[in-house]
C-alpha cells in the first residue's frame, strides 16, 4: 500500500428537525436574491415542496422552481433547466430533494456559466480545469431522503441520453455551500423509497470500506454509517414517523458520500447500466446486486469484512455479515433478481461494457473485467 492520498472533506452542515425554517437565511448568506428551487417532478407538488417556496417567498426571494427532472436525471433535463435559471435571471440554486434533485440542482448551477458541453467535464484526471470557476452559481441542498448523500458531494451523475451511460460530472465547486439535513422532510417517504435509499446508503458505506485505496479517515466514517443503517434503517422503514431513526439516517446518508471518497466498486458499476437502461431505482439495484458483488470480492476482502461484523456485533465473520446483508434485504422487501426490476437478459453484454469502464469500476477490491461483469449480471439477473 502506498500512504500518498488527497483528501478533501465537506461543507456546513445545518442538522436537525425543523431547520428548513433557516432556508431563505442560507441561501441569502451565501449572496443569493433570486434562487431557483430544483426539485423532480413527484416532490414538486408535495406539502414539504411548497412549504420552502413559502419560506423562500416570505423572505423576498421569489418561489422560482424547475422540476422537469427524471429520476435518472440526463443531459435533456440540464439542459432545460440551465435555460430556466437563465431565463429567469437566478443567481443561485436550491437542490431539493432526493439524489436526482440534489444531482440535477448541482449541475445546473455548474453549467450555468460555462461555454463547453458538460461531458468536457467528466471526472477523469484533470479535466474539471477546464472549467470557469467565477461562474458556478452558489448552491444550498436540502435532501429529502436518507441515501445518495449528494447533498455533500463534489459531483452529480447525469445520464448521457444518446448513449445511456451515466457519467459523473466532478468539480469541487459542485459542493453546497451550505446543506440542510432536517430530518422532518423524509418522514413522508413511501417504504420502497425508504428501504431503496437506506440500501444505497449502506451500498457507499460497505464500498467505501472495502475499497483498497488509503483513505483512514473515510474508512472509519464508512464502519460507523454502516452500525447507524443497522441500527436504523429497518427502524425507520418500520415506523416513518420516527424521527430519530430518519435522522440518523440522514446522518449515515452523509457519512456514504463523504466515505466514498475512497472509492466505490462494483455494486455501483453494475448499478450505473443498469439504472441508465433499465430506469431502476438506483439504492434497491444496488441492493439486489450487493450479495453477488460481496461473494466476488471475498478474496480481497474477507478480513476486512470479518473486522467490520465485529464491530457491528456480527457473529459469524464474512459469513455472519453475508447473511445479515440478505435478512435485511428481506426485512425491506428488495427483491432477489434484478428480473423483478424489469431488467433482462438482452443486454447483458452491452451493460458488462458499461460497467468496467464505469469510473466506479477503479475501487472494486477485484479487478472486475469483462467475463466476471457478466457473469455477475447473469447472477443478478
Amino acid at each position: 500500500m502506498t500512504i500518498t492520498a488527497n483528501w478533501s472533506y465537506p461543507t456546513a452542515i445545518k442538522f436537525g428537525a425543523g431547520r428548513i425554517k433557516e432556508l431563505a437565511d442560507h441561501c441569502k448568506a451565501v449572496g443569493m436574491k433570486k434562487p431557483l428551487l430544483i426539485t423532480d417532478r413527484g416532490l414538486s407538488t408535495m406539502a414539504i415542496t411548497q412549504g420552502a417556496l413559502d419560506i423562500l417567498d416570505a423572505a423576498g426571494l421569489g418561489r422560482a422552481m424547475f422540476a422537469e427532472v427524471d429520476p435518472n436525471p440526463n443531459d435533456k433535463n440540464l439542459e432545460a433547466g440551465v435555460k430556466a435559471f437563465k431565463d429567469g435571471g437566478h443567481d443561485g440554486v436550491v437542490a431539493f430533494g432526493g439524489g436526482s434533485g440534489l444531482d440535477l440542482g448541482k449541475a445546473v448551477a455548474f453549467m450555468a456559466g460555462q461555454t463547453r458541453p458538460v461531458w468536457d467535464f467528466e471526472d477523469i484526471g484533470d479535466w474539471w480545469t477546464r472549467a470557469n470557476s467565477d461562474g458556478i452559481a452558489p448552491i444550498v441542498a436540502v435532501p429529502t431522503t436518507a441515501g445518495t448523500g449528494s447533498e455533500v458531494g463534489r459531483a452529480s451523475v447525469i445520464t448521457n441520453s444518446e448513449t445511456h451511460t451515466k457519467k459523473v460530472i466532478f468539480h469541487p465547486k459542485f459542493l453546497p455551500s451550505v446543506t440542510i439535513c432536517d430530518p422532518e422532510l423524509t418522514v413522508g417517504m413511501p417504504k420502497v423509497i425508504t428501504a431503496g435509499t437506506g440500501m444505497d446508503a449502506f451500498a457507499h458505506c460497505l464500498e467505501a470500506y472495502s475499497s483498497p485505496f488509503y483513505h483512514p479517515m473515510s474508512q472509519g466514517i464508512a464502519l460507523e454509517g454502516m452500525r447507524l443503517v443497522k441500527e436504523y434503517l429497518p427502524r425507520a422503514y418500520k415506523d416513518g414517523t420516527d424521527i430519530e431513526a430518519r435522522a440518523h439516517m440522514m446522518s449515515a446518508a452523509a457519512m456514504g458520500a463523504v466515505a466514498f471518497q475512497k472509492g466505490l466498486g462494483a455494486i455501483h458499476s453494475l448499478s450505473h447500466p443498469v439504472g441508465a437502461i433499465y430506469n431502476t431505482h438506483h439504492g434497491m439495484t444496488n441492493a439486489v446486486v450487493m450479495p453477488p458483488v460481496l461473494t466476488f470480492n471475498r478474496p480481497a476482502i474477507e478480513a476486512k469484512i470479518a473486522s467490520a461484523a465485529a464491530y457491528l456485533g456480527i457473529a459469524g465473520g464474512f459469513d455472519g455479515f453475508f447473511d445479515y446483508v440478505l435478512r435485511l434485504r428481506e426485512e425491506l422487501g428488495v427483491p432477489d433478481k434484478l428480473s423483478a426490476l424489469g431488467v433482462g437478459t438482452d443486454r447483458i453484454d452491452e451493460m458488462a461494457e458499461m460497467a468496467i469502464v464505469d469510473p466506479t469500476a477503479g475501487g472494486n477490491p477485484v479487478e472486475l473485467t469483462l467475463e466476471a461483469a457478466k457473469r455477475l449480471f447473469i447472477e443478478c439477473i
